[in-house]
């Protein structure tokens, strides 16, 4: 396993949701207006169809990642994306793949076929 980038993404998923409470803490005690401020002039538009793509994207990316490493439990992320933010879910499930890619490539290395280091 690169446990170096297990790390730095675990690091990431961390930063991501302090930040997605911070900000969205100071939103809620402002009484800021999400749709006003996600859709009010183009460019907002244009940021929010870039997220919203990249979005959709990153969920059927760890769709397809989960089923092809047998990981459990995809759909918590995804469901904690809409409750936090994809900045923190999104870092947190690369950090699972790189511990499940490392169990994998030790059931293979071993050759017992187990998963279990």
């Amino acid at each position: 396993m690169h446990k170096s980038l297990f790390w730095v993404y675990l690091v990431f998923s961390i930063i991501g949701l302090v930040t997605a409470w911070i900000f969205n803490g100071l939103a809620v005690m402002n009484n800021q207006d999400y749709m006003a401020a996600w859709f009010g002039t183009a460019v907002d538009w244009v940021l929010s169809g870039d997220f919203t793509i990249v979005a959709i994207a990153v969920v059927v990316f760890m769709i397809t990642e989960a089923r092809r490493l047998k990981m459990k439990r995809v759909w918590l992320y995804i469901l904690l994306s809409a409750v936090t933010a994809l900045a923190f879910t999104f870092p947190l499930f690369m950090a699972m793949r790189e511990r499940k890619l490392a169990l994998v490539s030790f059931a293979s290395a071993d050759g017992t076929g187990s998963t279990k280091p």
